[in-house]
Parts: structure tokens; sequence; C-alpha cells
């Protein structure tokens, strides 16, 4: 796949979602650059603003085998992964879960316990599931696209951090402004209701991923996303005051990884096949902001994680190219 090519899938499959969904331009930029980057992602709002809606409609657009799972409290992690179960003649057989499939929606994942939610972790992670001693892999591609309601929220459990951290963005979903708003609604109250086409399919996110990975990135571009998440550590040279004092965990190494592929893919919806800081620091809120521990100090000031990234990006310098023919 080259950089045209990459651009018209890009192209083709926005404007069929758009054909469903009113406005939140950020929000189906991030879902579709951590689509192509073969990244899982999480999408943080309250009930009704059509987290749901997207996603199944990327999957139509983009015709992968869809499965939704609706997670409860009684959700057990059984009906995530699957079981095996004992047939007429004490034969065992394995009953596949929803997690087989190409696109699974988590939705409200955040409702369900703390353990179902750890059935997840091997399936986001590797890609494949062990279930009764066996190991079995996952289609491809397999992506996870979770949402959740905010956390103050009655009957909401906190995600696990190691399940957090499988997400390579977290994004939110604002409330609609008035004129989308009258747009939603002459959409979705009347008698026709719009259906995205399908566009691509699976071997175009294949070939769409790929190219993602051979974008390149200079050596100081690279070196900035290393002070980035090295600032997000507390104590460390670099971390700013705000991060030393509300923060108790800083991202991992998974999150200088998906900085860099985030990165990536924001170039490549832009047209250019070279990543800049600015993509970078664009990508540094929905990459970071799941991944900051906080400490109670930063719950009792009510600080929250986008303003300690907006601190961060604050107070690490924005690096210069180096000079050429510079010894």
């Amino acid at each position: 796949m080259k950089v045209e090519d990459f651009a018209r899938l890009a192209a083709a499959v926005e404007a069929e979602v758009r054909r469903v969904i009113v406005g939140q331009q950020a929000l189906v930029r991030d879902v579709l650059a951590c689509l192509f980057a073969q990244g899982h992602v999480l999408i943080e709002g309250v009930p009704g603003l059509g987290k749901t809606v997207l996603l199944r409609s990327l999957s139509e657009a983009l015709d992968l085998e869809f499965t939704r799972i609706q997670c409860t409290p009684d959700l057990m992690p059984a009906d995530v992964v699957g079981t095996t179960v004992l047939g007429d003649q004490a034969e065992r057989s394995f009953q596949p879960g929803p997690v087989f499939t190409q696109l699974l929606l988590a939705d409200e994942v955040n409702r369900a316990t703390p353990k179902t939610q750890s059935a997840l972790l091997e399936a986001m992670a590797e890609r494949r599931v062990t279930v009764g001693g066996v190991t079995r892999d996952l289609p491809d591609p397999f992506f996870v696209m979770a949402t959740q309601n905010p956390i103050e929220m009655e009957g909401t459990y906190p995600l696990p951090e190691a399940q957090l951290d499988r997400f390579l963005a977290k994004v939110l979903v604002p409330l609609p402004h008035a004129d989308d708003l009258v747009e939603i609604l002459a959409r979705t109250t009347g008698v026709a209701e719009a259906r995205p086409n399908r566009v691509a399919g699976a071997e175009d996110l294949r070939a769409a991923a790929a190219l993602i990975r051979e974008v390149p990135m200079a050596s100081h571009v690279t070196r900035h996303v290393v002070d980035l998440v090295g600032a997000t550590h507390p104590g460390t040279v670099l971390a700013p005051e705000p991060i030393s004092r509300y923060v108790r965990h800083g991202a991992s190494p998974r999150g200088a990884q998906s900085l860099v592929l985030l990165a990536k893919a924001y170039a490549l919806l832009d047209g250019r096949l070279q990543v800049s800081v600015s993509d970078v620091r664009a990508a540094a809120a929905p990459c970071l902001r799941h991944r900051l521990v906080l400490g109670y100090e930063a719950l009792a000031s009510d600080v929250g994680a986008d303003q300690l990234v907006a601190a961060l990006l604050e107070a690490v310098k924005v690096p210069s190219p180096p000079v050429r023919g510079a010894v």
C-alpha cells in the first residue's frame, strides 16, 4: 500500500461513518488511527452519545466480523472467552465465546467485575486465549473497542492498570454542539435510517497497518517520545512538579510504543510519510491519559489525567532537529 492508497482508504471509511455519525471529528479520527495501527481503543463518555453506533458503523464500512458484549456485573469470564463443554458421549468440545471475532465491542466494559475484565488481558496483548489448558489464536485482524462510562457514575468498576495499558489509546466523547444535535435528531427520528456501505476489508486493514510501521521517524522525534514517557514518572529529572506530586506511577514502554504508532497514523492521515514532533504531542493525551496512575492527593484536589498531560507537554522541551553536517 502507498500513501495515496492509505489516504483514499481513510477518506472512504470516514465518509461512510459520516453517513451515520454527526460531528465528533476528533473522535472519528482517533478511532480510525487506532484501527489502522491495529491497536485497541477505549472510548469514554456518558451514555447516549453514539459510541456503540460509531463502532458498529466502522465494522460495516470495513466488512469486519462484529460481536458485541454487553458488560454487566453478572458477566463471567467464560461468557467472554468461551468454555469447554461435555457432550453426550463424555466427549469434550470447545464452545468459543464472543471474543473469537474481528471487531469486539465491549460495551460499558467498566460495569463488568474486575475478574471478567481481566479475561480480556491475554486476548488484547497476544491475540489469543487459553481455555482448559489449550491456547487458540484469534482472527486476524482482531480489535477490541471498549466503551466505558465515567467512573463516578453508578455501578462502575475501575479497570485494572494492566488492562488499561493494553489499550493503545483512550479517547473521550464530548457532548454534541447544538447544531450537531439538530442534525442528529433529523437523522434518527425520521423514517429513513442511514447505513454505511462496505468500502474496504480485512486485507486493506492489514496493508494499512504494515504501511504505518514503515513510516520513518527522525532520531530527535524518537527522543521526544522517550522524554515524554520518562517525564511521566514522579521523581525523575524531567518530571514536572504536578507529575511528582499527583502521580504514583507513569507510563510503561508500551505507552511509548503507542505514542509512536499513533503519531505515525496521524502523519499518514495528514498525507505525510514523516512523523513530526507535533504528531507526537497530539498523540500524548490519547496515549498517556489512561496510563497515569494517580495518587489520593490528585483525587482530593480534583486533578485529572488530562491536566497532568498538559503540564507534561508544557514542561518537556520541544526538541530541535539536528543540524545537517554537525559533528
